[in-house]
């Protein structure tokens, strides 16, 4: 159940401006490694620039208030942003989190194809999400 950072994902009205602060600003690049296949038709259609420092992505997402409605989750990881940490047993996390009465938001893949993933929130109101790379609900492996 080990966890590692993948991603800050910053929520905003203004994708193409941020991605491009991002660039210029703070040298960022691009990256087409381990960039997630959006389920628009699902939770989230909007758009997300992604930028990275080699080894942590930054995803700077169209702010979405209505995700939640439309996936029939409590916990809305488009309206502030949130923290992404990558595990390589989301089962065995989820239980962690069970145990340590912790409620949690189960997107499976609502919003990324390959990826299952959960949102909670830490004791500030801070979102945080944890996914776990697995077969999509086709059958196809997704991944790095």
């Amino acid at each position: 159940m080990k966890l590692t950072l993948h991603h800050i994902n910053l929520s905003t009205e203004k994708v193409g401006e941020m991605t491009d602060f991002y660039r210029r600003v703070l040298c960022l690049s691009d990256t087409d490694r381990d960039i997630p296949a959006l389920e628009k038709g699902k939770g989230y259609s909007g758009e997300v620039g992604f930028v990275w420092d080699g080894a942590v992505q930054v995803h700077l997402a169209e702010k979405d208030v209505m995700a939640g409605f439309k996936t029939g989750q409590i916990v809305n990881p488009l309206v502030r942003g949130h923290i992404a940490y990558r595990t390589d047993d989301l089962d065995a996390f989820r239980a962690h989190l069970e145990a340590q009465g912790v409620p949690y938001s189960d997107w499976g893949h609502a919003a990324v194809k390959g990826w299952r993933q959960i949102f909670f929130y830490d004791p500030d109101g801070n979102i945080i999400e944890v996914h776990e790379v697995s077969a999509s609900p086709d059958g196809a492996a997704d991944g790095p």
